[in-house]
């Protein structure tokens, strides 16, 4: 899989680690033509993709550049399909018209119908009431094979019946699928949390989780199934497959290039960072370079324990497989967390083919992944404290 990150956002929203600067036509139009650069240059290097995740920022930010930067992809590699995130402003006809075809599963930031915790979020006045985001789900659902709508959970602010009314939009929305974050914070990001939206209670999460699930997939007749520990697919929707894409790229492609500023990149047993400057990434480009700032190596018992967290992440662990791969049982290659994870009833199957996964299962997942992402914001703020001039003054003041 090719990972594309287009860095630019008409606001930048307080609880977000992620590499973003605020949008202007003057960075945005040289960057999106040097990221079609860097992708022949990995075609020079031999690779070829059949699917593309473009994340953000926003990558609708210019659609018109998104879609020539897409249709590149199609012509120099053999993509079967690209899944690309939005914002609700963009789920409008001019935007949906031009993405149809192109886009077959579009990601949308919505975080939730409340208007009360839009306006914390800074979000109500830019992209809409509550009301508002709805109707538009409603209408851009049928453009695409999958439409997936981005909620967080654990708001400070948020209440129990705000929570439950998010889900019953969710439900009224029609949207294939559904991704439920919670809401996970670098300490950076956690400073600016407080001064915006409270302080993060980590305490009330797993009830929220719970809420979450019977709603979504409790009862006898539910309407959607887990996708991974926090993605749910609505059954008999588009997303309804083993091999529906998520969010989380991460769990089906082990191996990932990344290009764009900030991309971060995963091949064989190392990890590469892009450059998190604009500025300094067009340079690398330009000149005909990559644009790598870092790189680290890992173990073999990190990347176990990383195979073991992905794919457990995604509901299932492939025992035999990953003897192949790592030359031990996976009992013998990671005693320590199989004997936690069984001391804490997580597993629904232990047999010699697979690992499944109970309810407490899915919801250990959700820390555990909830705390490696924070990890890697962590990662983030790191890169972006070498920023430096006009850049640090956009993101820092």
């Amino acid at each position: 899989m090719l990972y594309m990150h287009v860095p630019f956002c008409e606001r930048l929203c307080p609880y977000c680690s992620f590499n973003r600067f605020p949008f202007s036509e003057d960075r945005a139009v040289p960057y999106f033509k040097n990221m079609r650069k860097e992708m022949l240059m990995l075609k020079d290097l031999g690779y070829d993709f059949d699917s593309v995740y473009i994340g953000g920022g926003t990558p609708t930010i210019m659609v018109d550049e998104l879609c020539e930067t897409i249709d590149l992809a199609r012509d120099t590699f053999n993509i079967k399909e690209v899944s690309s995130e939005t914002n609700p402003n963009h789920l409008i006809p001019e935007y949906l018209d031009k993405l149809k075809g192109r886009v077959q599963r579009l990601s949308v930031g919505v975080q939730s119908f409340d208007n009360g915790l839009l306006k914390q979020m800074d979000r109500y006045d830019k992209y809409g009431s509550g009301e508002e985001i709805l109707e538009r789900l409603k209408e851009a659902a049928p453009y695409f094979t999958s439409l997936n709508a981005d909620m967080i959970f654990n708001f400070p602010a948020q209440t129990e019946d705000i929570l439950i009314s998010d889900l019953e939009k969710i439900i009224e929305s029609g949207t294939s699928q559904t991704t439920f974050y919670p809401l996970m914070a670098s300490p950076s990001v956690e400073k600016s949390l407080a001064r915006t939206v409270g302080k993060v209670d980590y305490k009330r999460e797993q009830l929220f989780y719970e809420i979450i699930c019977e709603l979504l997939i409790g009862g006898e007749k539910p309407l959607f199934r887990n996708g991974s520990a926090w993605t749910f697919n609505r059954i008999g929707g588009a997303s309804d497959a083993d091999d529906a894409m998520i969010d989380e790229y991460v769990v089906d492609y082990e191996e990932y290039p990344a290009i764009g500023s900030g991309g971060i990149t995963y091949l064989g047993e190392n990890l590469y960072v892009n450059t998190f400057s604009v500025k300094d990434y067009n340079a690398a480009i330009e000149s005909g370079k990559m644009s790598l700032m870092g790189k680290t190596t890992f173990s073999k018992r990190d990347r176990m324990r990383y195979r073991f967290m992905m794919q457990l992440f995604g509901l299932r662990l492939d025992k035999q497989q990953f003897k192949r791969d790592f030359g031990c049982s996976i009992e013998i290659g990671l005693p320590v967390e199989m004997a936690f994870m069984t001391a804490a009833g997580a597993f629904a199957t232990n047999n010699d083919k697979e690992l499944t996964l109970t309810p407490k299962g899915r919801y250990l997942m959700v820390v555990m992944m909830r705390q490696f992402f924070i990890g890697v914001n962590n990662l983030r703020d790191q890169a972006r404290s070498a920023l430096t001039g006009e850049e640090r003054e956009l993101l820092f003041g």
